[in-house]
């Protein structure tokens, strides 16, 4: 099946609102937040543009005299390394949303995709900050540019970044389910293991500040992964027959490559000599992500015996200003800045 890539300007674009379609519709482009097709993009919107956050508004001054004075030599080789990852993956991030946002052609998921791509911005200047507050100069460049010399660090590069070349090098409807799937895995499993070494950090009473900014992101993190959720969801029932059974072979492989690639990067920036996570913890916690990953697209479990959560205590210290960050549950929740911003208005 083929994609077309929405005009900027479409005079003879369609205006009823149910002719609007995730990909191949004849948009206007007009940004009309009263008449959405997709109603869920409301509630996502607000909750989205609610959660703006500063960096540099996290004190660091702790974790500077932790990363020198308290982390071992092992959860010093974990951070810089678990840091390099992830702000590469942000980076390309904010770079590939709009190749997707240009063959999206529901305006209002146009605008949830733009607000998503100025937060992958705001990860990545985090990170930074992070770098800047504990690391010399010469320290920070070695640890952006790990993964150009790390063979694991760029092998899992690699499987994000091929799948977003593809489609942006052959743009077909096959290759954006691809990218969106890939979307999916790295916003839902490729960045937990990490994650949970941060919070694992502060239970450890090490980089608080860190820990905090993690924790805005992991917030952030959860409304991408339920804006994928739900184009992949609307693509099941406006476009059944991409999902061929091929196609979902594939996607299943994809999440099971996903997983397999996060079990192998925990188990070797973590592995078993940091106090409070090891290998299996790590193998049952990721496996236990693929499984409700697929089962909130439609899928069935793809790993019998991890279907309970092994390591509850993450999502209690990723709960940021104690509200509740499980958009699966699909329940309106309330952001630290949601009071200063509807006093604003």
């Amino acid at each position: 099946m083929n994609i077309n890539k929405k005009p900027l300007f479409n005079e003879f674009g369609d205006t009823e609102i149910s002719k609007k379609r995730i990909i191949n519709g004849n948009t206007t482009n007009l940004n009309d937040f009263n008449n959405m097709k997709y109603t869920w993009v409301s509630n996502w919107y607000r909750q989205g543009m609610n959660n703006f956050w500063i960096p540099e508004e996290i004190n660091l001054s702790q974790d500077l005299k932790d990363y020198n004075d308290k982390l071992t030599e092992e959860e010093r080789i974990a951070y810089d390394k678990i840091l390099s990852f992830l702000i590469f993956l942000d980076s390309i991030q904010t770079a590939n949303l709009s190749n997707i946002n240009n063959y999206i052609t529901a305006s209002e998921i146009n605008l949830c995709l733009t607000i998503q791509a100025f937060q992958e911005a705001v990860h990545s200047q985090s990170y930074s900050y992070m770098l800047d507050t504990i690391c010399s100069p010469e320290k920070r460049n070695e640890i952006l540019y790990q993964w150009k010399d790390d063979e694991i660090l760029l092998k899992r590069n690699k499987f994000i970044g091929d799948l977003y070349n593809n489609f942006i090098n052959n743009p077909n409807t096959e290759n954006l389910l691809k990218t969106i799937m890939a979307n999916y895995i790295l916003e839902g499993i490729y960045f937990y293991s990490g994650f949970m070494f941060f919070y694992n950090l502060e239970r450890n009473k090490k980089m608080p500040g860190s820990a905090q900014v993690i924790r805005y992101i992991n917030r952030d993190e959860n409304t991408h992964l339920w804006l994928f959720r739900n184009i992949i969801k609307e693509l099941q029932t406006e476009n059944p027959e991409i999902f061929t059974e091929t196609i979902k072979r594939e996607l299943v492989e994809m999440m099971k490559e996903g997983v397999k690639n996060e079990i192998e990067w925990g188990h070797y920036v973590i592995g078993d000599k940091i106090q409070g996570i090891n290998k299996e913890l790590i193998n049952s916690y990721i496996k236990y992500l693929g499984n409700i990953r697929m089962k909130a697209i439609g899928f069935d479990y793809i790993y019998e015996g991890y279907n309970e959560n092994p390591a509850k205590w993450v999502d209690i210290l990723a709960d940021a200003n104690s509200v509740k960050t499980d958009f699966f549950e699909a329940r309106s929740t309330a952001y630290a800045k949601a009071a200063a911003l509807i006093d604003d208005l």
